[in-house]
């Protein structure tokens, strides 16, 4: 829903997402029960942004923060905030709402002023009531004028100085978290609906396989067939469970080989057609004296979320409304019309909660599955669960990742050149990116639609595989290139981080290594070659937050050190990894600092740090893809491993406090860092450069030999 009148172009630029959004109403509601509901177009992973943002709003309204509903986002009566990602919530959603919330406030003052002849600057906002001199006049709920906000932001509003917000920069308690504890049911898969019946997908056996012959259906269940793609209905989810696995055996498909040899993922990666362009490049003005070349790689990834991807579909009447846990329900809503042949307006796509994922998971995928069955079910609601296998081997992956690095050095040891090659996959099939629905049955259907290649982001928006490619540090000469594979033999698309992770892994080794052969400090050569006092800050932070820990005693103990601002516009964040080397790598200790700007949610953006951090520990030691010719063959716990509870480190953030500045995104700053410090402890602690990803036992001894 667009809550724009004409053209946003033509207007003052509004901060955020408001800029396209400028209808006041479709932001905020001052509800007869006293109280005010916010209607954001970002939604909640479990990044606590609907807490950062309730916080927003009751400090530029003046009403108790316990008196806000957040209400989840929804296409036909929330602003398109396009996708929750890249780490943009706060500063874009943030952004909006802080000005829609001082422009409702200053909309309503003075009509209070007006109708009672007391002046603005006398009359104060007491928890959403208004106070003239000689006591209450009025409050948002009882102005007679239901049509406030029925109007676009004006240009000219003034949020509130920094030193008068009460609320935002301290730490508040998550407003999702008591359900959660407490067994409320607040998520997708718990939604119910009268009538509802339950669907399970039967997968082809293998890419590209197609439908050759389907057994007769199982009693009690109703097969639906489109193509190559297969379901059963049923009355009950455990019924729809027993259906498709007495079923998905005898189920005949006409297979095809078309992965490449896992042992030789690498050598595709080199030898795959591909398009190369520039993200940097400065000729060098120094020969170099020494040259280090170092080459890096990463494995294809899954998402890997313990809750499973989950979708309700409900057809009436022409008229069809999706429940999902998507990141991008716009985009969504858009690929879900387009592939089932629906008008934009005949579909509604209802954010609710779900299994956190940090990318493009399978939850858009599993929409459209429901949306499929729900169409050949019309008027029942339809309830599709992922199964693990479904969402390990057929959910997008985290694209596989190559990297070199030669680096040029002079006398002194000060870097002179800088060449940087990137191979990789794009990191972004998203929904509503192409010109074909690029969602998992649209290749399935009777009519197929290929999966459209994945792409990168622009560089100004971010990047994919050149996200954080371009150092940060003083380098001299420099060039960045990117070489986008033409071919997909897996499905890629976003993963926490995207290329930041690898390329950040990649720098930051080769810094230790320059550090090392220049006999210098890791920390101190990197502050040697860095101009920006913020990035030398958290460095020093992190540095003195190490050191006053005692190091482990005995052999098999490292530390390292691994830094980035992400993007190379957002958030600084420095990370020092301990390590014990025994049978397995194991990360005892992190120490984390970060410069986010101003922080909204002291401790809501100390947890989505630990959060990430954790999760790179998981991607730097356990996690790869496994295939053959034909499948993804990872796709249970026993073959696609993941951090477990007990292996999950001791984990200190400090956030260097900057209220001053804009604010930044906290979410994925911290998973290339991580990566980095983990990689250059083991060199610590071994001396073994640690540069193919998982850092397991199996491949350190490889890379020793």
């Amino acid at each position: 829903m667009s809550g724009s009148s004409p053209s946003a172009a033509d207007k003052p630029r509004l901060p955020g997402s408001l800029n396209t959004n400028r209808l006041l109403s479709q932001w905020i509601e001052f509800g007869a029960d006293r109280r005010v509901a916010i209607r954001p177009g970002k939604v909640e992973i479990g990044q606590g942004i609907l807490t950062a943002l309730a916080q927003i709003a009751a400090d530029e309204l003046d009403v108790a923060f316990d008196r806000l509903d957040v209400i989840a986002a929804a296409t036909d009566v929330s602003p398109d905030e396009g996708v929750t990602s890249g780490s943009r919530s706060v500063s874009d959603s943030g952004g909006a709402l802080r000005y829609a919330c001082a422009a409702a406030r200053a909309i309503f003052l003075s009509v209070v002023a007006q109708r009672t002849g007391v002046p603005l600057a006398s009359i104060k906002v007491v928890d959403g009531v208004f106070i003239g001199p000689q006591g209450e006049i009025g409050s948002y709920w009882s102005e007679p004028n239901r049509d406030l906000l029925a109007c676009d932001a004006p240009a000219d509003v003034k949020p509130k100085a920094i030193s008068a917000r009460r609320i935002a920069g301290r730490s508040a308690a998550r407003i999702d978290l008591p359900d959660k504890v407490f067994g409320v049911a607040r998520f997708l898969h718990d939604l119910r609906l009268p009538g509802m019946k339950f669907a399970r997908v039967i997968r082809p056996s293998a890419r590209g396989a197609r439908l050759l012959t389907v057994p007769e259906t199982p009693a009690g269940a109703q097969l639906v067939a489109d193509g190559s793609f297969l379901a059963v209905v049923c009355e009950t989810e455990t019924a729809a469970d027993a259906s498709a696995a007495k079923l998905a055996p005898r189920v005949r498909w006409q297979e095809t080989e078309t992965l490449p040899e896992q042992r030789g993922l690498r050598d595709f990666l080199r030898s795959a057609p591909s398009e190369t362009t520039l993200a940097a490049e400065q000729p060098c003005d120094t020969t170099p004296t020494q040259t280090l070349r170092a080459e890096f790689f990463k494995p294809y990834l899954a998402h890997a979320s313990i809750g499973l991807c989950c979708a309700v579909a409900h057809l009436v009447e022409g008229q069809l409304r999706v429940w999902s846990h998507s990141q991008s329900i716009f985009a969504l809503r858009k690929d879900i019309a387009r592939g089932l042949g629906l008008a934009l307006d005949d579909v509604v796509v209802q954010h609710r909660e779900g299994a956190g994922c940090y990318g493009h998971n399978g939850a858009d995928d599993v929409a459209f599955d429901a949306a499929l069955i729900a169409r050949a079910c019309p008027g029942i609601p339809i309830r599709v669960q992922w199964s693990r296998e479904d969402e390990l081997g057929w959910g997008p992956l985290a694209p596989a990742m190559l990297v070199v690095v030669e680096a040029g050095t002079d006398a002194n040891g000060a870097i002179v050149n800088w060449r940087h090659e990137v191979t990789s996959n794009g990191h972004m099939s998203r929904p509503g990116n192409f010109a074909v629905p690029s969602l998992l049955a649209a290749s399935h259907v009777s009519n197929p639609c290929e999966i459209p290649l994945a792409v990168d982001p622009p560089l100004a928006g971010g990047g994919g595989s050149n996200r954080n490619a371009i150092p940060i540090y003083r380098t001299g000469g420099q060039h960045v290139a990117v070489h986008l594979l033409t071919e997909m033999p897996l499905r890629t698309s976003s993963l926490r981080g995207l290329g930041a992770m690898t390329n950040v892994l990649a720098i930051e080794s080769v810094m230790d290594e320059l550090a090392l052969a220049a006999g210098r400090d890791p920390a101190a050569f990197r502050l040697a070659h860095l101009d920006d006092p913020r990035a030398c800050a958290v460095i020093e932070a992190v540095t003195a937050m190490s050191e006053r820990a005692a190091r482990p005693d005995g052999e098999g103990f490292g530390r390292g050190l691994g830094f980035a601002r992400y993007k190379g516009t957002s958030s600084y964040c420095a990370v020092v990894a301990e390590i014990e080397a025994a049978e397995q790598i194991k990360v005892r200790r992190l120490w984390i600092a970060a410069d986010a700007g101003e922080v909204i949610n002291p401790e809501g953006a100390k947890h989505q740090i630990e959060g990430g951090a954790v999760q790179a520990c998981s991607f730097a030691l356990k996690e790869a893809v496994q295939f053959d010719r034909c499948r993804v063959t990872s796709n249970t716990w026993e073959t696609y491993p993941i951090l477990r509870f007990s292996e999950v480190p001791e984990v200190e953030v400090t956030l260097l406090d900057r209220p001053e500045l804009p604010t930044l995104g906290v979410g994925e700053c911290a998973t290339g860092p991580t990566v980095a410090a983990i990689s250059n402890a083991i060199h610590d602690a071994l001396g073994v450069w640690a540069r193919t990803m998982p850092f397991t036992a199996e491949q350190l001894a490889r890379d020793m030999a």
